[in-house]
């Protein structure tokens, strides 16, 4: 989509602290491409309970037994109880998120995006936590959002490096399509809506080791697009572990921080956008 000059970017950065003791909030407001215009400090105010209530909803969430991926569903749920506890525990969450987003301390940061943004603007907005539970609330759901509908959320991580990209790499788009490990999960679905995309240039590798992985990755002609199909790992598997893991094939698991360099390489010919369709995305 190409941003139009009055575009908004609003980021927000989460710093260090607890939900016991509070976060530290750095609060950046511009136009898309230039300096920010404003930036000021705040503050979010302790939440211990927000963690639970998290949990409760995803607990209540699993209960259904929704696939995990996106996937056509076979059965729908039935159990009217199930559905009622998980629809209670999102909105006693959402309910929560906005009485603790409307603190007194976080309420400058709230005052300075309704002086500075247009309710008809496009805007996005980029959330960087540092706690990866921060990362995984339903930030959507915050008031602000029903305001500014034009407004977008993306979450980032708060260290990162900007790396240089060409600016056409071809007329065709490249898609790198890996076919990772598919104990009980059915990728036909993922594979025909590939090959029915018009207009690419589409190279399928089905359950590769590392090796045949990171020589695609350093191809040359560069991608696209890279998409990934099968089980991951995460947060919600790793316990206190925040790198994420994808599966290869059954034996051969591979963690983010592991394809970093080959990933850069990628993204340095032309790699804009990674698609993974597993179990736990954002881990």
């Amino acid at each position: 989509q190409r941003k139009s000059s009055t575009d908004k970017l609003v980021v927000l950065k989460l710093g260090p602290g607890s939900f016991q003791q509070g976060f530290s909030v750095v609060l950046q407001i511009g136009l898309e491409g230039e300096r920010p215009a404003v930036e000021m400090p705040g503050a979010l105010p302790s939440a211990p309970e927000l963690p639970g209530l998290y949990q409760q909803w995803q607990v209540a969430y699993r209960q259904l037994r929704l696939p995990s991926r996106l996937e056509a569903q076979s059965d729908m749920v039935t159990n009217v109880s199930w559905i009622g506890d998980c629809y209670t525990s999102a909105e006693v969450l959402c309910d929560r998120i906005n009485a603790w987003l409307s603190q007194p301390t976080f309420q400058p940061i709230y005052n300075k995006l309704l002086e500075q943004l247009n309710p008809t603007a496009t805007i996005r907005v980029i959330l960087q936590p540092e706690n990866p539970i921060l990362q995984r609330l339903p930030w959507h759901r915050w008031d602000f959002f029903q305001r500014y509908p034009q407004a977008e959320l993306a979450l980032s991580a708060p260290v990162y490096e900007q790396v240089d990209t060409p600016e056409i790499l071809s007329s065709t788009v490249r898609i790198l399509a890996i076919l990772g490990d598919a104990t009980g999960l059915d990728l036909k679905t993922d594979q025909a809506l590939l090959q029915n995309l018009p207009g690419v240039e589409l190279h399928f590798l089905t359950g590769p080791d590392r090796a045949t992985l990171n020589r695609y990755l350093w191809d040359q002609q560069g991608w696209d697009i890279l998409f990934f199909a099968g089980h991951s790992g995460g947060m919600n598997t790793g316990g206190n572990n925040s790198s994420g893991s994808i599966s290869l094939n059954a034996q051969d698991t591979l963690t983010i921080p592991e394809l970093k360099y080959a990933l850069t390489k990628a993204v340095q010919r032309g790699l804009a956008i990674a698609l993974f369709n597993s179990c736990d995305g954002l881990g």
